[in-house]
């Protein structure tokens, strides 16, 4: 049984979140719909997250994120923009305490804008999401 697991995850398109330290520390996730990329740039400093995709997304007024699992949360703004025909979401800020609760302690994302969603599981980031918390001490400012 445990060999057929495993060959069923080798199997599978590799979406893992990761986490990549440097000058401007990085968690990615990607599915098989959107890639998810969070950035810290302590020179600012400076947070933002950004989704990117094929389709354009919706303009709209307003972007939510929800998170469930046992920490739920709800965020939104009306800050955010749209890239590269649209196909690009982002959202930057000077303290993404919520985003990464809600990352590190949940099951799924949900991305809302317009009238879509975009469900991203959160299985597998809580240690990248720590690692990348700790990259706001780790970083040296000059």
């Amino acid at each position: 049984m445990r060999m057929l697991i495993a060959l069923l995850l080798l199997t599978g398109p590799a979406h893992a979140w990761t986490f990549t330290p440097g000058a401007i520390c990085t968690l990615e996730h990607q599915t098989t719909d959107v890639a998810v990329t969070l950035t810290y740039d302590p020179s600012g400093p400076l947070y933002t997250i950004a989704f990117e995709r094929t389709a354009a997304f919706p303009v709209a007024p307003t972007f939510s994120i929800l998170f469930d699992g046992p920490a739920a949360l709800q965020i939104g703004t009306n800050r955010h923009v749209l890239s590269g025909s649209d196909t690009r979401l982002s959202v930057a800020d000077s303290g993404f305490g919520n985003v990464l609760n809600g990352l590190q302690f949940n099951i799924e994302m949900r991305a809302l804008i317009g009238n879509e969603t975009l469900r991203i599981p959160l299985v597998g980031a809580a240690e990248p999401v720590a690692a990348f918390r700790a990259c706001e001490d780790a970083v040296p400012t000059a």
